[in-house]
């Protein structure tokens, strides 16, 4: 059977197509022959990568009668059907594979390896939660390796069976899937037990590269994908030479735009290391002022990590808060985004903005020509730094 059509004869409709993972297995399903439809509550930021797939929103999903439902983790009480986890091993079975996962980093090291197969001319497959440009989006097909970002947040990783796996950092980050930092580390060995070829990130020195994209932690990232690619038959001189073209993936560090002396970016951290590292880079980008806009999302991370997501907006100069987005867990009475701003520290000043509308109004009242303005976030923290743009005067 021809490799790059292993899905023909396949009718797949997906239940959160909207989401960066769901609209990534998406894409892949239908370069590899399937006939794809899908739904979702709203327009996203991924829907856009889904050209000429027919996207139902609102309402509840309804697969036409006769097609395998795929359903994302956040909508399992919208619908039956497979997981996306089984629908990801599935792939992962049919060629070889290289696995990254960890609390932070995964998006853009996943990125970086799938970039250097492809300038080095090996045909990579990818499958990636997040829009790279100079890949021309979240997924695509080739007869090469196939090149996963991997989920630890529900646990499905762990079903799948790379011969390289990858692990950025492991940090507890869900607490509704792990009670403790031990549980997620045990989690992690059971899986990479099973695995033949194993790069920790945390083991390897930073790269000493002149990357396009800044940051030290994108040359810990760096230092990952060139290990991985050796193991994947890349000599490191080869690697380097293209690694240093890489010029990152959306929603890391993106550059919004810039008008009336104002600069906004958007980011997709959500976590306190992942806020920390990211205002420590952009600090590095402005003499100005950063203001930081952050919209925490699910419950319980909330709940758990408030104190330590409100000390590492402390970075900045001014933060601003919504309320949680995220479906993953239920409502719980007290736990807002509130508690983020109230654990702001006290010389940063504080504004509590519930709605992305209310939060894009008060940056843009606080943001004077030389600042800095940084939209956080997994939902839809963009949204907001383009409402900015488009609101600053010319």
């Amino acid at each position: 059977m021809n490799q790059h059509k292993v899905l023909s004869g396949r009718r797949l409709y997906f239940v959160g197509i909207g989401g960066s993972g769901m609209s990534a297995y998406a894409n892949i399903a239908r370069a590899l022959g399937a006939e794809v439809r899908g739904w979702d509550l709203r327009e996203t930021i991924f829907t856009g990568s889904l050209a000429g797939i027919e996207v139902d929103l609102g309402g509840d999903p309804a697969p036409p009668a006769g097609w395998e439902v795929v359903v994302s983790t956040a909508h399992l009480h919208r619908s039956g059907g497979i997981s996306r986890a089984e629908f990801l091993a599935e792939l992962v079975a049919a060629q070889p594979a290289i696995v990254v996962g960890g609390a932070h980093g995964k998006t853009t090291t996943a990125a970086m390896i799938a970039f250097v197969l492809k300038e080095t001319g090996r045909d990579p497959a990818w499958i990636i939660g997040g829009i790279v440009p100079q890949l021309g989006g979240n997924a695509g097909v080739g007869g090469g390796w196939l090149v996963v970002e991997g989920d630890e947040s529900d646990r499905s990783i762990g079903s799948l069976a790379p011969q390289i796996a990858v692990v950025t950092n492991i940090e507890l980050d869900h607490h509704a899937s792990y009670a403790s930092e031990a549980e997620l580390r045990a989690f992690f060995d059971d899986w990479l037990a099973t695995v033949p070829e194993v790069v920790l990130s945390w083991e390897l020195a930073p790269v000493d590269l002149e990357l396009a994209v800044p940051g030290d932690h994108n040359r810990q990232n760096a230092a990952a994908a060139l290990a991985a690619l050796e193991l994947a038959g890349v000599p490191r001189a080869e690697a380097e030479a293209a690694i240093v073209r890489f010029t990152g993936a959306g929603r890391r560090l993106e550059l919004v735009g810039e008008r009336g002396g104002v600069i906004v970016y958007d980011d997709y951290g959500h976590n306190p290391t992942e806020l920390e590292v990211t205002l420590r880079t952009a600090r590095s980008l402005t003499d100005g002022r950063v203001i930081a806009v952050y919209q925490p999302h699910v419950v319980e991370r909330t709940r758990q990590l408030h104190v330590e997501l409100g000390q590492a907006l402390g970075l900045a100069d001014a933060a601003i808060v919504t309320d949680i987005t995220g479906a993953r867990d239920a409502p719980r009475e007290g736990v807002s985004g509130k508690l983020v701003v109230d654990a702001l520290p006290p010389e940063v000043r504080a504004g509590w903005a519930p709605s992305l509308d209310d939060a894009a109004t008060l940056a843009l009242a606080w943001a004077r020509p030389g600042d800095l303005v940084i939209t956080f976030g997994v939902g839809e923290p963009w949204k907001i730094a383009r409402a900015i743009v488009d609101g600053l005067p010319a």
